[in-house]
């Protein structure tokens, strides 16, 4: 079965960087779009940047755009969320999502597997 599994989240101070990894097992991975989406307590899902199965289509909140890059590796079955200028507000559970198709899809609707999620704390 498809398993996601994440890592690299923590506690950061305002500014700071942190780089999210995702491993994906069960399935082949260089035909799976993926996402990464953050929810915040008490809040929604929220896309945060999403990569099509070569990596030729990327697409980024405007909220992170600037300061976030993903990007995938296809021979390690990995995609990664490098997190720069870390801000309060990005404080959130980090989730990776995949989804079998050629482009880059933006809503979790789209996305039929999940992470468990990483925490990740922005200090000021």
């Amino acid at each position: 079965q498809v398993q996601l599994v994440e890592s690299g989240g923590g506690l950061v101070q305002a500014g700071g960087s942190l780089r999210l990894s995702c491993a994906a097992s069960g399935l082949t991975f260089s035909r799976y779009a993926m996402g990464w989406f953050r929810q915040a307590p008490g809040k929604e899902r929220e896309f945060v940047a999403a990569i099509s199965w070569s990596g030729d289509r990327i697409y980024y909140a405007d909220s992170v755009k600037g300061r976030f890059a993903i990007s995938r590796d296809n021979a390690k079955n990995t995609v990664y969320l490098q997190m720069n200028s870390l801000k309060p507000e990005d404080t959130a559970v980090y989730y990776c999502s995949a989804r079998l198709g050629s482009y880059s899809y933006t809503r979790a609707n789209e996305y039929p597997y999940w992470g468990q999620g990483t925490q990740v704390t922005v200090s000021s």
